[in-house]
């Protein structure tokens, strides 16, 4: 239900248009100034992660967004992960997407023919997200980027208060979908605490209402407050959807803000431990996956790193796993590159070559194997499938990448009727 017009440019060419001066970084959980977003924008930066930020000031962000969107570097592109995710699927032409979200002339111009928006969605103004890219090497003041990366921030009111949920929920008995994607949740965080919580259980009691015969897949996205986190995952959320897509940012926020295992890590160094990784996959899923003594629908967890996926399933559910996890990461490769196919010239593997697959049980080493590369391992009840990613050397566009891995997976996973 987030939808939203994109625009992509250069983090640096921006900050330099809006003449803001390089500045030691600084983490901020709300933007209320040019100063913060110059303070956050070189933290990340430095790091090379990916951030999403709330930008509480309309008047000063409405100014930011229109330098951004006349600057001659800027692109504009259909954003907001539900909007990303039903274009990517309407983009096969087999399939018809019913898309809810605030959309505006100039998304509803953007978005794909087999995409149909109910009016009670269009808007007059457009939600617009300003994300600052920046270049692996790049360099700002002091600040140089150790990868290639994006920050990205907005003032979206009508996304953050998912006003678009209950329009979508009563479309869905003309629609009869065959599977429902939930995403823009952490778009919440821009909302006071009480309102939030009101929301959220107005939002959860609009999810309950979709009929269980239809598989839901909830894409989660950048989140700062531990509290909602734990919410969302402890007694609303999760049970009530089958499937998760996450990347490594959400997945060690998700563990911190439920004290799950490797908790104490404060932030990744490099690529992803794989064993980490599994562990928390492992925790989510048995925990707060579906099991006899739990009312829970959770089956399936999708998670994109740069250099690595792994799909992670309970036994029973679903199959095609192979395919689902190799078609997300073939997805990256092309789409980062905008390339149809994968061009080999263009590509490196960034994922480790050996890895251990856990660091809480006794561990099987695996080794990879180009011919065969998708991986698997099981660990009481669940699957694990892994592939390494083929990693575009100079990213064209990095924006909507997770979206469009999730969207390739859930296409060609095949869920077993329960």
């Amino acid at each position: 239900v987030n939808a939203c017009v994109d625009v992509v440019l250069s983090g640096v060419k921006l900050l330099e248009a809006l003449g803001l001066e390089p500045s030691e970084g600084k983490n901020h959980a709300v933007l209320t100034s040019g100063q913060d977003l110059r303070e956050a924008f070189a933290h990340f930066m430095e790091r090379g992660a990916a951030a999403e930020r709330f930008f509480s000031d309309a008047e000063a962000f409405r100014d930011i967004a229109r330098t951004a969107s006349e600057h001659p570097a800027a692109q504009l592109y259909v954003g907001g992960n539900a909007a990303l995710i039903g274009q990517k699927l309407a983009a096969n032409p087999d399939l018809k997407v019913l898309l809810c979200g605030p959309v505006g002339p100039k998304l509803h111009e953007l978005l794909d023919d087999n995409v149909f928006v109910p009016p009670e969605s269009m808007q007059e103004r457009d939600e617009f997200h300003l994300i600052l890219e920046y270049q692996a090497g790049e360099q700002w003041g002091r600040v140089r980027a150790p990868a290639a990366n994006r920050f990205i921030f907005s003032h979206d009111l009508s996304n953050g208060a998912l006003n678009m949920l209950e329009v979508f929920v009563s479309s869905l008995d003309e629609f009869q979908p065959d599977l429902v994607v939930l995403s823009g949740l952490h778009m919440m965080e821009g909302q006071s605490k009480e309102m939030r919580q009101r929301r959220l259980m107005e939002a959860v009691a609009s999810i309950s209402d979709i009929p269980t015969d239809i598989p839901i897949h909830l894409e989660l996205a950048s989140m700062t407050d531990q509290d909602f986190m734990s919410n969302i995952m402890h007694q609303q959320v999760f049970p009530l959807v089958n499937s998760i897509g996450l990347n490594e940012q959400e997945l060690l926020f998700l563990t911190q803000a439920a004290s799950g295992p490797h908790a104490a890590l404060a932030s990744w160094s490099g690529v992803p431990d794989v064993g980490v990784v599994s562990d928390i996959l492992f925790w989510v899923l048995k925990e707060h996956g579906k099991a006899a003594a739990r009312a829970s629908d959770l089956t399936r967890i999708h998670f994109h790193t740069l250099a690595y996926h792994i799909l992670a399933t309970v036994d029973g559910h679903w199959g095609n796993q192979a395919a689902a996890v190799a078609a997300g990461a073939r997805a990256a490769g092309t789409q980062a590159c905008a390339t149809d196919t994968i061009d080999t010239s263009k590509v490196f593997l960034k994922a480790p070559l050996e890895f251990v697959t856990s660091h809480t049980e006794a561990p099987s080493k695996i080794a990879l194997n180009p011919d065969e590369p998708v991986v698997r391992w099981h660990r009481e009840g669940i699957s694990f499938h892994f592939t390494p990613v083929l990693v575009c050397k100079d990213p064209v566009r990095t924006v909507g990448l997770g979206d469009a891995i999730s969207a390739e997976g859930l296409l060609y996973s095949e869920v077993y009727p329960q």
